[in-house]
C-alpha cells in the first residue's frame, strides 16, 4: 500500500536522497521547502512552498499524511541565535503541532551528533551520552532543543524517532567537501591537532536509507518509538589521513601547515569576538567548536540502529568515495 509522505527540506542535500528513495519505494511524496525544485517534480514528487515558521502552511502540508520526515533545518556554525532558533526550534514545534492536529501517526526527525559534542574526545560512545551543559554554537544548541522536543512528543497517537547521521557526504554535497577542497586549493587548509583523531562519516545514500528503515520500524510497541540513534558508515576513519588521500587523488597540493588544538581554539575565540563585535554575516574561518571537531575523536556506536531497525551501511568508505569522486572533480 502506497504511503503519503511529507518531507520538509526535501530539496536539500539529504532530503533529496530521501525523496528519491521514497519515490523508488512507490510512496506518494510531497516536499515542503522554500525553494523551487523542478528535478523533484520530474520524479513525481509534489512541491509545496512554504516556511517552517509559518504554522498555517505546515498544518496544510501535513494534512492527510501517513508520515512526516522533518529534515529541514538551518545548518552552520555561525550566525545569530534568532536565525537558528526560529527555523530549528520554532519550526520543529510547528511540525510537531501540525502532526498532532492533522493526526499524522509518524514523525522521523533528522538530528546530528553535534547535539552531544562537549569538546572532549568521543570514541565509540552510544546514545546514553548526555547533552553538554554548554554549547559553543547555536546550531548544536537549537538542534538539541528540537531533538528533545521530538522525543518528548512521542505518544501512541504520534510515534517519533530521531536520527543522528554524522558528517554526511557524497554526490551533490553542497557544503562539506566542496568547502574543504576550496580551502585546500587556496592554501588555507591547516591540520588541527596531532592528526591522529578518528571520526565517523555517513555516505548520503546510506543516511537516507536509514531514515526509511526507521520509518518502517516505527510501530506501536517498537523500541524505535521515542528513541534516538547514531548513524554512520560504521568505519571510524583517521580524519587527516583521509583528507590527505582525497587531496592527492584530486591532484590538489597537500596540507603543509599544522596548528595545535589549543592554538586553534584561541584563534577561533578571537575570530568569534571580532565577528560578533563587527556583526559580520560571513562565517569565521575558525571557531572554538570547529577547532575541537578537527582535532578530536568523534565516532559512535551504531549497534542500536542495527538491532532495532536493521540499519547496516550498504557502501564501504572506498566504494562511497569512488561514487563521489566524479562529482568532486569539478571542484578540484
Amino acid at each position: 500500500m502506497k504511503k503519503k509522505i511529507l518531507v520538509t527540506g526535501g530539496g536539500g542535500f539529504l532530503g533529496r536522497y530521501i525523496v528519491e528513495q521514497l519515490r523508488e519505494r512507490g510512496d506518494v511524496v510531497t516536499v515542503f521547502a522554500r525553494g523551487n525544485y523542478p528535478e523533484l517534480e520530474r520524479i513525481g514528487a509534489t512541491l509545496t512552498r512554504g516556511d517552517l515558521q509559518d504554522n498555517d502552511a505546515i498544518q496544510a502540508a501535513c494534512a492527510g499524511m501517513d508520515a512526516v520526515f522533518h529534515v529541514a533545518a538551518r545548518p552552520g556554525i555561525w550566525g545569530t541565535w534568532e536565525s537558528f532558533y526560529q527555523p530549528n526550534v520554532v519550526g520543529t514545534q510547528n511540525v510537531i503541532d501540525a502532526c498532532r492536529t492533522q493526526r499524522v501517526p509518524k514523525l522521523i526527525f533528522t538530528s546530528s551528533p553535534s547535539v552531544v559534542f562537549d569538546n572532549q574526545p568521543q570514541a565509540g560512545c552510544d546514545e546514553r551520552l548526555p547533552y553538554p551543559t554548554q554549547f559553543e554554537n547555536f546550531y548544536s544548541q537549537t538542534k538539541a532543543l528540537a531533538e528533545q522536543m521530538v522525543i518528548h512528543a512521542n505518544t501512541s497517537e504520534l510515534l517519533t524517532v530521531s536520527l543522528r547521521p554524522h558528517l554526511i557526504w557524497g554526490p551533490r554535497d553542497p557544503h562539506l567537501l566542496p568547502r574543504l577542497i576550496a580551502r585546500a586549493k587556496a592554501g588555507q587548509l591547516m591540520q588541527v591537532g596531532e592528526g591522529k583523531n578518528c571520526v565517523d562519516m555517513t555516505y548520503v545514500e546510506d543516511a537516507a536509507r536509514a531514515h526509511l528503515l526507521a520509518e518502517q520500524a516505527l510501530q506501536p510497541g517498537s523500541p524505535v518509538a521515542g528513541s534516538i540513534y547514531f548513524i554512520s558508515q560504521d568505519a571510524p576513519t583517521n580524519l587527516w589521513n583521509w583528507i590527505r588521500e582525497l587531496l592527492q587523488t584530486l591532484e590538489i597540493p597537500p596540507i603543509k601547515r599544522t596548528i595545535s588544538q589549543g592554538t586553534a581554539r584561541t584563534l577561533g575565540a578571537a575570530m568569534e569576538l571580532i565577528w560578533r563585535s563587527c556583526r559580520l554575516s560571513t562565517e569565521p574561518r575558525m571557531t572554538r567548536f570547529l577547532a575541537s571537531e578537527l582535532a578530536l575523536d568523534h565516532y559512535y556506536d551504531i549497534s542500536r540502529a542495527k538491532h532495532d531497525f536493521g540499519y547496516v551501511p550498504q557502501f564501504s568508505m572506498e566504494t562511497a568515495l569512488e561514487r563521489t569522486l566524479p562529482y568532486l572533480r569539478k571542484y578540484a
